[in-house]
């Protein structure tokens, strides 16, 4: 989808190469360790920082998540955790939106310890994140709302020396219509209990993944908050060259700058904590061990899907960026697998099956994102069969017949559960949802 949309920016990149833009104070490569959001320190990290970075930044955090579980423990309740990682993917972002609403009509979906975003993902994480009081809103999303409520095309000016193809104004404004002073405030009272919630974007100057910590934004007391929160997901949903990239203020070495975030998915197209983060270390804290449930929804296919190609520049190079994407998207469920085998994560995986295949007639329409919620949904209601492990790697689901699917991972629910493409059954979130 991503490359969809990117058309556009393909013909930019041979048209536009020596196009002036307005200039900005970068941070200079020796300080960009050390710049910071002024006001709101320490909200930040890098997604491949080390084990000290990590330990510094996290150390205003765990006071409150090891009194959580030591709580639980002299209560003599269970001491489980469950994390959740939600993927990018624009418009296939209705599949996760609709598994976790159905997830949630069941009455078994748990509050989640961790939640973390990317692009697609970051908007509906703080939705999940507040649990089933905005299940109407998660529907709301992706079932109410098209591409003019996303985007507006900017064609020329990208072409000749803009910074996208394509204005996120409209995606800027749905933002601020559901992520209110209300919601941020919720997110803090969350945060305050011990639970995360973290968003990923890319630094594009330094070529970093960035994972903000919203819950610490949310409670900063800074004036700023409300609209910091929101410019976090923005930019994180800003697809390279397709949206432009997101500003912000920083300080370092005295002086202020300018950071540019586009699109997490330009690094990461998941995560579940920073590649250092020791969980066992948690537990060493705790004196005893979590048992841990990471759950992921990978917001497309995970399958080769076949299409005939022309041979034409524009249609090659789309091609090969969906392609790309997928294999990106592969590796990362393979790190963050990885990750989960070494401390011990119970892993559990779900994409978009390969059986969907409703039309798609461009980019946010409501004939393809409809019927897609609508299959996720019905996935989540039946009872999600989670894979164990990504393609090629462990276990996957049996169909009814005993046999793995052809390409995992795969969810197999009856045939009735699952809604004809371009047919769409409304769910009853669906229908609850405003208009």
């Amino acid at each position: 989808m991503r490359s969809r949309i990117a058309s556009g920016l393909l013909a930019a990149l041979f048209i536009a190469g020596c196009a002036s833009v307005p200039l900005r104070d970068v941070v200079p490569e020796q300080l960009v360790s050390e710049a910071e959001m002024p006001g709101l320190s320490q909200v930040r990290i890098w997604g491949d920082a080390g084990a000290t970075e990590i330990s510094k930044i996290m150390a205003s955090e765990m006071p409150a998540i090891v009194t959580k579980y030591k709580e639980r423990i002299a209560r003599k309740e269970p001491l489980q955790s469950n994390i959740l990682a939600i993927s990018g993917g624009a418009d296939d972002g209705a599949f996760g939106a609709g598994l976790l609403a159905g997830w949630g009509e069941t009455g078994t979906r748990p509050e989640f310890d961790l939640v973390t975003g990317i692009s697609a993902g970051a908007l509906v994480a703080p939705l999940v994140f507040l649990g089933a009081d905005y299940d109407d809103e998660l529907a709301s999303v992706f079932t109410t709302h098209e591409a003019d409520d996303i985007f507006e095309a900017n064609i020329l000016e990208g072409l000749f020396g803009g910074a996208a193809v394509a204005n996120s104004g409209p995606l800027a404004k749905l933002i601020d219509k559901y992520v209110d002073a209300e919601l941020v405030r919720r997110v803090a009272e969350e945060s305050d209990k011990g639970r995360l919630l973290i968003i990923g974007t890319t630094n594009i100057d330094a070529q970093r993944p960035v994972y903000w910590d919203m819950g610490r934004i949310a409670k900063s007391n800074s004036p700023e908050a409300v609209e910091t929160f929101r410019k976090v997901l923005l930019a994180s949903a800003s697809i390279p060259g397709v949206f432009p990239p997101v500003h912000f203020k920083v300080s370092a070495g005295g002086k202020t700058y300018e950071e540019l975030h586009v699109d997490g998915g330009a690094t990461r197209q998941l995560f579940f904590s920073p590649s250092e983060f020791s969980f066992k270390a948690l537990d060493r804290m705790v004196g005893k061990k979590i048992d841990r449930r990471l759950y992921i929804i990978r917001n497309g296919k995970i399958g080769p899907e076949w299409k005939a190609t022309k041979e034409t520049t524009l249609a090659l190079a789309q091609r090969s960026l969906e392609t790309l994407t997928k294999s990106q998207g592969i590796g990362d469920l393979i790190r963050a697998y990885a990750k989960a085998k070494e401390d011990k994560i119970d892993f559990n995986l779900i994409a978009i099956p390969d059986s969907f295949t409703a039309p798609r007639p461009g980019p946010f329409n409501p004939v393809y994102m409809k019927p897609l919620y609508d299959t996720g949904y019905a996935l989540g209601k039946a009872g999600i069969e989670w894979a164990k492990a990504p393609p090629g790697l462990g276990s996957e689901p049996k169909t009814a017949a005993g046999k793995a699917p052809a390409s995992a991972p795969a969810t197999t629910v009856p045939a009735a559960a699952v809604p004809t493409p371009g047919k769409p059954e409304v769910s009853p979130s669906v229908a609850s949802a405003p208009r």
